[in-house]
This record gives C-alpha cells, structure tokens and sequence, in this order.
C-alpha cells in the first residue's frame, strides 16, 4: 500500500539507484565503511587479573572481593552506529548544467552510505533543510527504512529555496542524544553556520560532502546571459564573452573554494570534495582510505 502512494517514476528512480549503489557497496564500500566507521560504544566482555597501569576505575570489586586478587572489567567496542544525513534541499542544490542536479548527486551519495550502514547493521537518520528544518527521519535499522531515507531526498519538494544551514546544525545537535557518524551533504553557499557545525563536530563524528557544479567554477564564453539566483529570485544580464567576467567569476570560485577548505580544517571537520560532473565514486573511496590508515 506505501509503495502504491509513491509516484511511479519516483519509485523507479529510487530502485535504479539501490540496483546501483548496492552493487557499489558490496564490491567497493562495504570493507572500506567498515574499518574507518567504528562503533562509537562499548559493552562489558569480560574480566582479567589486574597489572600495573591499569585504570582503577575499571577494577570488579565483586570479582576481586571472591578472589582476594584485583581484577579489572574488560570491554569490546559494540558494532553498531548512527549514521545521519543532514541534506541541504536549498534552492541551489536544484541546479545542474551536467546530467545531474546537485539534489540528484546527493541522493546518490546517501544511498551509497545507507546501505554501507545496512550491511553493517548500523541506524540511519535523515534531516533535509533549507532556511529551515524541513524533514526529520529518526534513526532506525534495515533497508526499508534506507530505502525510505532515499525517497525522501530524490521526492522532496521543499518549502523554502533559501539556506540557513546554522539552524538545522542547531537543531540536530539537540536531538542526536547518543554520538553519531554525521554527513551533512550541501553546497555550502551559506554563512553563519561555521560555530555551530564546530560545536556538533565535538560531539560527533562530522563529515562535510561539498557538491559543486562545474558552471559554478568556470563560465563558458555565450553571449549576453541573464543569470538568475535560484534562492532569492534575483536576475541580473552579464556578457559572458568579456574575458574579464569570466576571469573574475573563476577567480571569485577559486577564492570561494580555498576559503571552505581553509574553515574546515580549521574548525576539524573532514570535507570531500563532490563534483557533479563526474564520479564520485573517486572522491569517497580517496577519503575512506586516507580515514583507514589515519586511524591505524
């Protein structure tokens, strides 16, 4: 009955993209997710005889009561983990001048993490926003509910075009209790947001996957071109065959760019760069691996 109330070209689209990104997972994903997302928690497995240098706060006093010897409690990392997309739907992430919107590349990126997520028995959540919280998905287990995930983000129709990327950090930082694997997915074309994503990325593991589009960093010489803001409305005709426009539209891309990178780094957030022109298949295994061996 569910699927019957979901538009059929939606559906269609969602299961070629679980085809695909589950053929990705297992061939690609699946052991690379698995040594860098380790679980976030720990749960007693057992006792040992206590050694210089051990912390005293782990002594079984029980155990070491019956025995006359101090023993220590041992515990394991526990598996499981919260994986939480936190999706930009702004007016921006609905453009494309390639064969994919930015909003498209996104749901395609999220696929590829939530079955990661589903192989490892892990939970995922969902927050899609714009100037505002427009969606939350609670965190849960099982493909189903990633596949719900996906739908969300692909069938989405947003109330608001502008970005306030602040309150949705904000809000997430409030409701995620327990400490969580977190991907926000977005352009980044927004300010004000660098405190609060700082004070999350304390908290929790935060993940930045900055999507870009190739007309955002180079401009084509075509004539007189009325451009237009997807988020405001405002329209403005330049001459794209100045070679002054165009050398300052990349400069100003360029600049854009080194100052995003320079902020995450600043404030400890991994960023992965995500051009919608070509794989991003690339860019997350690059970032998986370079993950793996920082961890080792």
């Amino acid at each position: 009955l569910f699927n019957e109330m979901i538009p059929a070209a939606l559906l269609k689209k969602v299961r070629r993209i679980e085809i695909r990104t589950t053929r990705l997972v297992n061939d690609l994903f699946g052991g690379e997710y698995e040594s860098v997302f380790k679980g976030q928690g720990i749960e007693f497995a057992d006792v040992r005889e206590y050694v210089p240098g051990d912390d005293i706060r782990t002594i079984d006093w029980n155990v070491t009561a019956r025995s006359a010897h101090p023993f220590v409690k041992k515990f394991v990392e526990t598996r499981e983990l919260t994986v939480f997309f936190l999706v930009d739907m702004s007016g921006s992430q609905y453009f494309g001048s390639t064969e994919k919107l930015k909003s498209e590349v996104a749901a395609e990126i999220a696929a590829i993490l939530a079955f990661s997520a589903v192989k490892n028995n892990d939970k995922t959540g969902l927050l899609i926003c714009t100037d505002r919280v427009e969606k939350f998905v609670p965190v849960k287990k099982g493909r189903n509910h990633a596949l719900r995930v996906i739908r969300e983000i692909l069938g989405y129709q947003p109330q608001s075009r502008g970005t306030r990327l602040e309150t949705a950090i904000q809000y997430l930082h409030n409701v995620l209790t327990r400490s969580a694997v977190v991907f926000v997915i977005s352009d980044f074309i927004d300010q004000g947001y660098e405190k609060a994503l700082k004070i999350l990325g304390q908290k929790h593991d935060v993940i930045a996957l900055h999507l870009s589009d190739p007309l955002e960093r180079v401009f084509p010489s075509c004539g007189l071109v009325e451009l237009a803001d997807r988020e405001t409305g405002e329209t403005v005709l330049v001459d794209t065959s100045s070679k002054k426009f165009r050398e300052r539209y990349s400069r100003t891309a360029a600049d854009r760019e080194a100052t995003l990178e320079r902020l995450f780094k600043r404030i400890r957030i991994d960023m992965v760069n995500i051009p919608s022109d070509a794989s991003y298949i690339e860019p997350l295994i690059k970032f998986f691996k370079s993950r793996g061996r920082k961890r080792r």
